[in-house]
């Protein structure tokens, strides 16, 4: 499997732990289920940001592409699912993603600016998680998290250079509020598993 670009690694402030993977292969249903959610969100907040800012050609470009790639993943987890007898069931959303949200600004464009760069962490965070869990899954699972990686990874670029065209001033410091209100919904206790959950209580 390719490793995962370096520009990546350093953009996310912590490593997967140990104890989530764990969770994660003790939960394959879950894990699966959730997967689907979140392709599925992925396509909806890049629809969402077409619609609310059509001025941005750049950015309606990459978003329909995105939108378009998610939902082919959202396809391919739900065959997979099909194939292995996994209900599509609803499941509770993970609190990953709301924590991330409750730090962007609210004037624009700084609102913009930190809705792109969550999508970053999001995005960056999805594709690690996809590669520490492949070496554990079995072979079709592995491939399948393998074939994601390219395009997550594109998917991280494309959210974070938007992030620095869109801005008026550097972004290093709104990448680092994130970033520490990211590190500590990874790493700190969560009652559920879900495929963005922090670390299992029971752990």
């Amino acid at each position: 499997m390719a490793d995962l670009p370096k520009e990546l690694l350093d953009f996310l402030p912590c490593r997967t732990p140990q104890a989530w993977l764990g969770s994660a292969l003790e939960h394959p249903e879950i894990l699966l289920i959730d997967h689907a959610n979140c392709e599925k969100k992925a396509a909806a907040t890049a629809l969402n940001l077409m619609f609310r800012y059509i001025d941005n050609s750049d950015l309606l470009n990459k978003m329909s592409r995105l939108a378009r790639e998610e939902l082919r993943h959202f396809e391919q987890v739900l065959a997979l699912m099909t194939k292995r007898g996994v209900l599509y069931r609803p499941v509770s959303a993970s609190r990953y993603a709301s924590r991330l949200r409750q730090t962007a600004r609210t004037h624009e464009p700084a609102r913009l600016v930190d809705t792109l760069i969550i999508g970053a962490f999001i995005e960056a965070r999805s594709c690690e998680r996809f590669h520490a869990l492949a070496p554990y899954l079995d072979a079709e699972l592995q491939k399948f998290y393998g074939s994601l990686l390219k395009s997550e990874s594109r998917h991280f670029k494309d959210y974070l250079t938007l992030a620095k065209r869109v801005s008026d001033e550097p972004i290093d410091e709104r990448v680092a509020v994130i970033a520490a209100v990211e590190k500590e919904a990874i790493e700190s206790p969560d009652p559920e598993f879900r495929f963005h959950s922090g670390v299992p209580v029971s752990a």
